[in-house]
């Protein structure tokens, strides 16, 4: 789930001796004072299960939350979590979920169904608990536990995604205390995953300790803690130090030759893309923001698409480590990835300026062209991450193409709660975004309909782009709802395709993850899914749950202390990207979507 608007950088101490699946681990203490290190460039947005969607947030609160179903290190498929085993009725609008026996709460506290049936009814009731994950219990008809390990939920209509709810189980014994459902959680959490998160500082840290009551066992390190980096350099300095990180492509290319470190070039889940606003409305239709009119025009915006190059963005900006923008969900997920083929926008400037001309956008004096119907010229902001490597360098070639084709491009470099603000308000005209896809493919499909948009105040749902289509809103409800894998990867297709007409957004490409570790602090890493999969930010917990530090590995009991480094889009990427990030108003400094 989770959206990533934009990219960040993670450093991550060295991570070992994965699990390859849900496998059992024998039950044993973690490794007295051994860290794990990771190190993000992204601040954390909340770490309120209700509320997160951004890559750190959502990366760190996989690690306390345990979900009904998780998936598989290898291949990511859905494996047992919570639920040990489940069971749908003929009709598909029932399903029986049964929750594992023995498991327990980090504070000694049974997990039982009664947990669960508590975090999914609070979000059938409450609008500020389907903040994150609303689009999975949309369908739903009831969620109840007829006794201590029997969930039962009852959906409207069939749903095809629910072995794939990324929803975090919270303890009731907690949660339903709580008065705010939109305040931070307190410290320690409780915890059902292999860590507990144990204390926060803004701008800083996040610390975690291993869980001693984990149902899979303790993990190997005993603390994982992922710090704040304000910028790529100061990452790599901490991944020579012995921490994690994400770099640059040009940094990551300097540690080649560095005997102590391994690296990873891993292909990435997610999809970098540039918004524009095709009319922000509330979920009542109502208009809002200050978007430039013109850009309601789809004419206009398939003739911006054409005119961005995402070949030379790829080779440019990310130095050959990513894969040019096709469709909606990234080629990593190959079953559900749609590829324009003949229908692509093959960059063309003399194309879409005849493109412009034909529909109308005459040239001003100045050479910039002006809106037929308001009678403005089309002079757009793009509005950008300070300080973010990719946003900093692709803005020149993206203004420099538009302007070829008669379009004034302001660049404007602002903080991640200025975004955070102006693209939950609609107050942008062009902005950069983007978000990592799941195995299954419903939630960032869930972010382009009618139902994403969010109430006035900007609560309740998640936006991407403010599109609402009742095409595509039909073929979403229609792809749900369809068991039949390749009959839904058609509707998905279809979806994407859909998407690629109406040119809300241009997807500007997949950046691979560039991952590093000290290989003299940590024996390995689980990579997921295998081969050529990403050490941090799984699916998963796998990477930091298997975290073995070498002396552990060599059966020494000395502490240990490592870091992993990474490199995403062309930016030291540890948790977010400098993107985007719109819909909820959680913390200001959010900046990146998962």
């Amino acid at each position: 789930m989770v959206r990533i608007r934009w990219w960040g950088l993670v450093v991550a101490a060295l991570v070992a001796g994965l699990a390859t699946g849900p496998v059992a681990v024998p039950r044993a203490q973690a490794q007295q004072g051994a860290t794990l290190r990771v190190a993000v460039t992204q601040e954390v947005d909340s770490l309120n299960p209700f509320l997160s969607i951004t890559r750190t947030g959502t990366d760190i609160l996989r690690t306390n939350f345990e979900q009904l179903t998780t998936y598989s290190a290898k291949d990511l498929t859905p494996q047992p979590g919570l639920a040990e085993k489940w069971e749908p009725s003929a009709d598909k609008l029932t399903w029986t979920f049964t929750i594992r026996d023995g498991a327990k709460w980090s504070d000694g506290q049974p997990i039982t169904a009664r947990d669960a049936a508590f975090t999914f009814d609070l979000m059938l009731k409450n609008e500020t608990a389907r903040t994150a994950n609303g689009n999975f219990v949309a369908p739903w008809e009831s969620a109840t536990a007829t006794d201590d390990r029997t969930l039962v939920i009852k959906t409207k209509t069939p749903q095809a995604t629910m072995t794939a709810l990324d929803i975090p189980i919270v303890p009731q014994h907690v949660w339903s205390k709580q008065s705010d459902l939109g305040a931070e959680p307190a410290f320690p959490m409780v915890s059902s995953g292999p860590y507990v998160i144990t204390e926060f500082k803004e701008s800083q840290f996040t610390r975690l300790k291993a869980n001693p009551n984990y149902w899979r066992g303790a993990p190997k390190i005993e603390n994982l803690d992922f710090i704040y980096y304000k910028n790529a350099d100061a990452a790599v300095q901490a991944l020579r130090n012995g921490e994690v990180n994400r770099l640059t492509p040009a940094q990551y290319d300097a540690l080649a030759g560095d005997a102590n470190i391994t690296r990873n070039n891993a292909k990435g889940k997610r999809f970098n893309e540039l918004i524009m606003n095709p009319g922000a409305a509330d979920n009542t239709g109502a208009p809002i923001g200050d978007g430039h009119p013109a850009l309601r025009d789809p004419k206009l915006r398939r003739a911006i698409a054409q005119a961005i190059d995402s070949k030379t963005l790829v080779e440019k900006v990310w130095g050959g480590y990513g894969e040019p923008g096709a469709g909606y969900v990234p080629p990593l997920f190959a079953e559900f990835h749609w590829n324009p083929g003949a229908k692509a926008r093959t960059f063309d400037l003399a194309a879409a300026n005849t493109a412009l001309d034909q529909a109308g956008y005459t040239r001003g004096g100045d050479g910039v062209r002006v809106d037929p119907a308001s009678g403005r010229p089309l002079n757009f902001r793009l509005m950008a991450h300070a300080g973010t490597n990719f946003d900093e360098q692709s803005a020149p070639f993206i203004k420099g193409w538009l302007s070829d084709i008669g379009i004034e491009i302001e660049v404007q470099p602002v903080s991640n709660s200025k975004v955070n603000e102006a693209t939950t308000a609609g107050t942008f005209d062009l902005t950069y975004s983007g978000w990592n896809g799941n195995p299954d493919p419903d939630y960032i499909l869930s972010l382009q309909t009618c139902a994403a948009r969010p109430n006035a105040q900007g609560k309740g749902a998640t936006p991407d782009t403010f599109l609402c289509d009742p095409r595509y809103d039909d073929l979403y409800a229609k792809q749900l709802q369809e068991f039949d894998r390749a009959k839904r990867a058609d509707l998905v297709k279809q979806m994407q395709e859909l998407l690629h007409e109406e040119a809300p957004m241009v997807i500007l490409g997949y950046d691979n993850m560039l991952e590093a570790y000290r290989k003299d602090k940590f024996a390995s890493f689980q990579v997921s899914p295998e081969p050529g999969g990403v050490i941090m930010n799984q699916q998963s917990y796998w990477g930091y749950y298997s975290a073995t530090p070498v002396s552990a590995a060599a059966g020494s009991e000395d502490g240990n202390t490592g870091v992993v480094l990474a490199v995403v889009g062309g930016v030291v990427l540890v948790a977010a990207a400098g993107g985007v990030l719109l819909a909820r108003r959680r913390k200001a400094t959010a900046d990146d979507r998962e």
